[in-house]
């Protein structure tokens, strides 16, 4: 896309400040800066109480968050991140730290998806063996990537952990970080994953970030934890054996990433390489945060 490709030129920074020069700017990035303002405006950023699905989930978006449906999920995915069209399909939509915009060089987003498979048992949770699990998913990326070379694509490798896994039996919510490596990217991408167990499925959350984020990530996950959950009704609690149905996994295949082929490790991955394969590169995105909350600050100017 050719607006993630831009250099502004034109950028300068003097004591954390980034100084513009108006004429400047080339009728290119005059084209650019006018696209990204309407998009950013076009925006739905919403907070508060927010119904996900129909009497199942909903999330509770504090201040310091906002939330973007699915139709805007699409925008940022695929006009501004550079992904295929397409890529928010089966999203119930994204949440962003309400002190960046997507067009950041550091930004970080959480997506949110639900799968309905069934109710997943965890009784087995405190018995996994994560090591021995970690070595099998190591030799399967293996030869997924065996498969992504032959269609064009990088090279894949899982790293490791970046956080084991940790279940949390009253809450039924299970999270975990994996570190993945792109062919020759010189940074790794972080893979972390939340998992919200209810009576009929799963809530599917996963950061799209970088490694070098993960201890600012690390911050934000009891909150972000906290702010989706089940409704009264279809909560883990309100299972009912004689008429719901259970999945045929359990929680180390949530974490192997076998069964969810729509969330799991590769496909989130591939939304991850091309956010810091394309736009980490563009030095105009702290530029572009300034210029956007001074229009909203001083809108007569």
């Amino acid at each position: 896309m050719k607006h993630l490709i831009i250099l502004f030129s034109f950028l300068f920074v003097f004591t954390g400040e980034v100084a513009v020069c108006k004429e400047q700017l080339t009728p290119e990035q005059e084209k650019y800066m006018a696209w990204a303002k309407n998009l950013w405006d076009s925006l739905d950023k919403q907070h508060g109480k927010i119904k996900l699905l129909d009497g199942v989930a909903s999330l509770d978006v504090p201040k310091g968050f906002y939330y973007l449906n699915p139709g805007d999920s699409e925008k940022v995915l695929a006009e501004v991140w550079g992904n295929p069209p397409g890529s928010a399909t089966g999203l119930l939509g994204m949440l962003f730290p309400a002190e960046q915009t997507p067009f950041d060089k550091g930004s970080w987003a959480v997506t949110i998806g639900y799968e309905e498979d069934g109710y997943v048992k965890d009784e087995d949770a405190d018995k996994i063996d994560y090591q021995d699990m970690l070595s099998q998913m190591k030799a399967d990326t293996q030869e997924a990537s065996k498969e992504r070379i032959r269609k064009g694509y990088e090279a894949i490798e899982l790293v490791g952990w970046a956080a084991e896994p940790f279940y949390d039996s009253n809450a039924h919510k299970l999270h975990w970080a994996k570190e993945i490596k792109f062919g020759d990217q010189p940074e790794n991408t972080l893979n972390y994953n939340i998992r919200i167990l209810g009576r009929k499925g799963v809530l599917v959350l996963n950061f799209i970030a970088g490694m070098d984020q993960k201890a600012m990530i690390d911050t934000k996950l009891n909150d972000v934890l906290a702010l989706a959950d089940f409704d009264q009704g279809s909560r883990y609690a309100d299972f009912d054996p004689d008429i719901d149905k259970v999945a045929a996994y359990g929680i180390g295949a949530l974490v192997a990433g076998k069964v969810i082929a729509k969330t799991g490790m590769l496909a989130a991955a591939l939304i991850f390489l091309k956010k810091f394969g394309v736009l980490i590169f563009i030095a105009a995105a702290v530029f572009i945060k300034k210029l956007l909350k001074r229009k909203e600050a001083t809108p007569a100017e």
